[in-house]
């Protein structure tokens, strides 16, 4: 690998490689075996062919923000680190496109086109140090994801990698590609299926006007009214975001302080932007549906200053747990929006039956939630018991008919999970998929979907007994019936007299 990229590019010291043994999800930690940094295309594609002729396993990595575990060298991977290649290499303003390079940090892209009045609008709350190749590879989201979409409506073509170092060109800068949707099966495929070198997104011109209110609720239950009133009103804000009493608090510490009640259960962030005309009234008609569902105070931002502090205090506050917690875990469920209380009210209760607190921060608009599982590592069993919780948190999403993950992917945090939400046939397709592309399974393995093996068996050995219950009482009954009868020593008499001999060795 040195010789492909030169000896600088390449990190195998154990001392070195200790940072890469997680990402943003620090539950689980194991070394890689090496961290290779590629220059472009040509390098990526020449270290993936050697490693596929070694068979050594290996996963890409962007600047490791992920949260649920992609990047975890779990089998003693060689890491190929993307962050060097971080190029914005070319822009077509006119058609709405940009080329990047996977280690483009997200925000970098919308600082450099934005003085030309034109952003990027996927904006994951890490996007100041998350790339646009780790966006894709989780298929990330973002708080205005409730009006703009998610990576995916975001990403027209990619060159891309495949496990053996054959590379391909997927998708179409225009129109929509013909045949398979190759694109969208890469993107929010965690690593398994390749590795994207270069990437081409859409860019947006900015909104004429923008206007942002800040709502204070006494009930949790009020704020979630508000949500589903605000949109059953017509009005689709860029961004409905909310935070509980436990986040708040954490953030008011933080140097983002806004100064949140203490007493107050839920706070809304709400942004509509768009053409200037109407905007006011759109924003009037918001503050009256506020006060419809009995806000306590809600208020719109008096200027730029004023809009940035509540955007930071929102932005930052995964950060700011860390100030009331040792350690955390960020889940990442969806549920439709109305059903949000009866949620709320459930993940109050894990909280209380296991003694963990769980703050919730999360995008409301789009019933996209992101409980934190606060807990102290250092407290023996408290990390299996914060999974546990995660895990029971998001079965009350799938309940109600959610999903697993809205923005974080599976990775390991919830490889579990996947088959509480999906039927062996549907897991077995996914893995079918998987193999097609990544026979040898050396990218990324052990990530996103589950092996199907002994406890899918005795799951689905549970269930058939449980649905059958009284076919197998009568199967006992029948054996009842017909059962040898018994010697007085309580033994039975074998149906058949074992041959002589066996058993000693014949």
């Amino acid at each position: 690998m040195q010789r492909i990229v030169g000896k600088q590019n390449v990190i195998h010291e154990p001392h070195r490689l200790h940072v890469f043994s997680c990402d943003g999800y620090v539950a689980k930690q194991a070394m890689p075996r090496a961290v290779v940094y590629p220059g472009d295309t040509e390098e990526v594609a020449a270290v993936v062919r050697w490693l596929h002729q070694h068979k050594i396993p290996f996963l890409p990595r962007g600047a490791g923000t992920g949260l649920s575990g992609g990047a975890i060298p779990l089998n003693g991977e060689v890491i190929i680190s993307l962050v060097k290649m971080k190029k914005l290499l070319s822009v077509d303003f006119d058609n709405l496109r940009a080329v990047v390079q996977p280690g483009l940090v997200n925000l970098t892209l919308t600082k450099k086109i934005m003085g030309d009045g034109y952003y990027y609008a996927p904006d994951p709350s890490s996007q100041s140090v998350c790339t646009i190749g780790g966006n894709l590879a989780e298929n990330a989201g973002g708080s205005h994801c409730l009006k703009y979409g998610v990576t995916t409506n975001h990403i027209v073509a990619a060159k891309f990698v495949l496990p053996d170092g054959e590379v391909l060109d997927v998708g179409s800068p225009f129109g929509d590609p013909i045949g398979y949707d190759i694109l969208g099966l890469i993107v929010g495929s965690e690593g398994t299926l390749g590795i994207a070198t270069e990437i081409t997104v859409r860019i947006l011109k900015k909104p004429q006007a923008v206007k942002t209110a800040l709502a204070m609720f006494d009930r949790v239950e009020d704020a979630s009214n508000t949500v589903s009133a605000i949109i059953g009103a017509g009005i689709i804000p860029a961004a409905i975001e909310m935070m509980d009493q436990l986040a708040m608090q954490a953030v008011d510490k933080s140097n983002y302080h806004v100064g949140y009640p203490t007493d107050i259960e839920a706070v809304l962030l709400i942004e509509v932007d768009g053409l200037a005309a109407g905007l006011e009234e759109d924003a009037a008609r918001i503050v009256d549906i506020c006060e419809q569902n009995h806000v306590r105070t809600v208020k719109v931002a008096e200027d730029d200053a004023e809009r940035a502090l509540w955007w930071s205090s929102r932005k930052m506050a995964f950060g700011a747990i860390g100030r009331v917690s040792p350690d955390y875990i960020v889940q990442d469920g969806v549920i439709p929006r109305t059903r949000l209380t009866e949620v709320l009210q459930r993940i109050t209760e894990i909280s209380r039956e296991s003694g963990l607190a769980i703050a919730n921060v999360f995008h409301a608009g789009d019933g996209n939630l992101h409980p934190l599982i606060c807990y102290d590592s250092r407290i023996p069993g408290e990390t299996e018991k914060a999974i546990r919780v995660g895990s029971e948190v998001l079965q009350v999403c799938v309940d109600v008919g959610g999903t697993i993950t809205g923005e974080h992917g599976v990775g390991i945090e919830k490889i579990e999970d996947m088959r509480y939400q999906f039927r062996d046939v549907d897991l077995r397709a996914q893995v079918a998929i998987r193999d097609a592309f990544n026979p040898l399974d050396l990218c990324n393995s052990g990530k996103l979907i589950p092996t199907p093996g002994r406890c899918a068996e005795v799951k689905n050995a549970k269930w058939t007994i449980a649905s059958n219950a009284k076919v197998f009482e009568r199967l006992e009954e029948q054996a009842a019936v017909t059962r040898p009868h018994s010697v007085g020593d309580g033994h039975h008499l074998p149906a058949t007299e074992p041959r002589s001999g066996s058993g000693d060795g014949f």
